[in-house]
């Protein structure tokens, strides 16, 4: 049986500027519009703008608000001001992440919680599930918001013109409502790319407007396969690749979500070893894609979740899980790329740095 995709309200925006449409967790995006390394250089030197209208979005609210988002996620809500947002992930009860999110406070005891598109339902039953304890009210407004994001260093200057807030001293994790172009949005500056830039939320009527005043202002359409290497060259995880129902984020970079605090599914996070731990690695020859294997020694070693060939870089670069005794910065392996193994090396991430 064949399945309708769902289209956002800027499909037909792609479709003029001769986007190239694909199935992404149920919806036909844009993966690209002229070329990928074209769309990524555009992010890294000026402003690139992404359609990422296929996030959900869920609001928290109630007196209980602050306290049933300190049980369901990693990071620390509390610590958050009105108008600001952290970067978090909501733990299961076998060790693993049920999805990474956002969580932005936009009032006085209300959140906004900023999911991945492919796990729009399993995040909106699994928090269900867990608010039957609190007092709180949820709400799914994943269809009452399109959603862009203009990355790159020239991006505030780029929104500037429309808006009369000085977005100069909208700091980074900031969140606000705000009029852009006549109508009433939501920025948010944070982003998927490494670069400064903002989330733009808008009424999906009022959308395609913007995009195309964002377009003209100079902002270059940028589609999901930039996305895709940028996000790899920050070294940020995509949910389903890097992170996973399994994975236990402990044995991540990204550790230093997990906050002192109770939190669901606490104790099989901390019991669990990290007998693997995910890293990045850099190739000088070969280009890494996801599944292919990873070697130390001569033994097998690890798998690759994500990789591409940096267009910053000129290299191959990869995330991926390895086994702990190899992998310490500076780590030797070999990636196994189209049978052949391709020396590596464990590095730090981000790949690249952003723009100053």
């Amino acid at each position: 049986m064949l399945v309708e995709m769902k289209r956002t309200p800027m499909y037909d925006e792609h479709l003029k500027l001769g986007g190239r449409m694909v199935d992404f967790a149920g919806w036909e995006l844009p993966v690209q519009y002229t070329s990928i390394t074209k769309e990524h250089l555009a992010v890294r030197k000026s402003a690139g703008l992404f359609d990422v209208s296929h996030m959900g979005e869920f609001f928290v609210r109630g007196p209980a608000a602050l306290e049933f988002l300190r049980w369901v996620t990693l990071n620390d809500p509390a610590k958050l001001r009105v108008g600001r947002a952290q970067y978090s992930m909501l733990p299961n009860d076998k060790g693993g992440v049920v999805d990474d999110i956002y969580v932005y406070r936009t009032e006085e005891g209300v959140y906004l919680v900023v999911v991945n598109a492919a796990n729009v339902a399993k995040d909106w039953d699994h928090l269900n599930r867990l608010a039957a304890d609190f007092d709180v009210e949820l709400e799914d407004a994943s269809d009452s918001w399109a959603l862009m994001a203009l990355q790159g260093p020239e991006a505030e200057a780029t929104l500037q013109p429309f808006t009369d807030v000085d977005l100069s001293t909208v700091r980074k994790n900031a969140t606000l409502p705000l009029t852009i172009a006549g109508v009433p949005a939501r920025i948010a500056r944070t982003g998927y790319t490494g670069e400064d830039g903002f989330e733009i939320f808008a009424a999906p009527g009022d959308a395609p407007e913007l995009w195309r005043k964002l377009v003209e202002a100079g902002a270059v359409p940028a589609g999901l396969g930039a996305r895709d290497t940028l996000r790899l060259e920050a070294g940020f995880p995509l949910y389903g690749h890097e992170l996973t129902d399994d994975t236990n984020p402990r044995c991540t970079p990204l550790a230093w979500v997990i906050k002192d605090k109770p939190y669901y599914g606490r104790e099989a996070i901390e019991d669990a070893s990290c007998a693997e731990r995910m890293v990045g690695m850099m190739l000088e020859r070969g280009i890494p894609r996801e599944g292919y294997p990873v070697f130390a020694g001569g033994a097998p070693a690890g798998k690759v979740t994500s990789g591409t060939q940096s267009p910053m870089l000129k290299k191959g670069i990869a995330l991926g899980w390895v086994r702990e005794d190899v992998s310490a910065e500076g780590s030797d392996v070999e990636v196994e790329v189209r049978g052949k193994l391709m020396p590596a090396r464990v590095v730090k991430t981000p790949f690249v740095s952003p723009v100053k």
